[in-house]
């Protein structure tokens, strides 16, 4: 098992991308593009461990730091900085589709999910699907601010993957706004897990479980 490549490009006219680079065995195949959550980076547990799993099952992953956490180690993202977030995204899967040559997928954790499937919603075609892990509905006790306002626009097949004591949304809550969205969606609950999804009792089976759905699913 390998934790990947330190990967940088910097692309002219784009935001520069830096991450880790799992290169599937062969040529060809698809390519998973993952993004982590607020308070977090590319090297987190939970996606360590989903780029070793689809890279072990054939597919090329690039995990990568959203462009707030390139330019401060710690911290939340500062106001304002969604749009070039939304950007270092675009940027990513232009790497990744010169990496490989079969479909393209964009995926993340929480804040990294939430920024994937906005700019899916404003460029429909950008990938072949998106992997939703822990969709930050809403802020905890907050379940009347919700951030659905851009899924009736959202065209990209999307498979959400829950936890079922996830404090940003209910699986309920899940189920009743997927029905916003146009596309194609699926719902994969994970019993016993909160947002960071990883538990000491999942962790080995975890990451093959949301390949396999994933692999499903497209």
């Amino acid at each position: 098992m390998s934790n990947g490549e330190e990967f940088h490009d910097t692309s002219a006219n784009e935001v520069p991308v830096r991450g880790f680079l799992h290169r599937a065995a062969g040529l060809g195949g698809d390519g998973l593009v993952l993004s982590h959550g607020a308070g977090s980076n590319c090297s987190s547990t939970l996606l360590v461990a989903l780029a070793d799993a689809f890279c072990s099952s054939g597919w090329t992953v690039l995990r990568c730091d959203l462009p707030f956490r390139q330019a401060r180690p710690t911290g939340p993202p500062q106001r304002g900085s969604a749009e070039r977030d939304q950007q270092g995204l675009k940027a990513a899967v232009a790497s990744m589709r010169r990496q490989v040559s079969g479909r393209i997928f964009l995926g993340g954790h929480s804040y990294g999910g939430r920024q994937a499937s906005m700019l899916c919603a404003a460029e429909p075609g950008l990938v072949d699907g998106l992997l939703l892990l822990s969709y930050p509905l809403h802020p905890p006790q907050k379940p009347n601010e919700l951030r659905t306002a851009h899924f009736p626009h959202l065209q990209t097949p999307a498979l959400f993957v829950h936890g079922e004591r996830d404090g940003f949304g209910s699986i309920d809550e899940v189920t009743a706004a997927l029905k916003l969205i146009p596309a194609r969606t699926e719902l994969l609950p994970i019993p016993a897990a909160g947002h960071e999804l990883v538990t000491k009792r999942n962790r080995e089976e975890l990451p093959k479980m949301v390949v396999e759905a994933f692999r499903r699913f497209v």
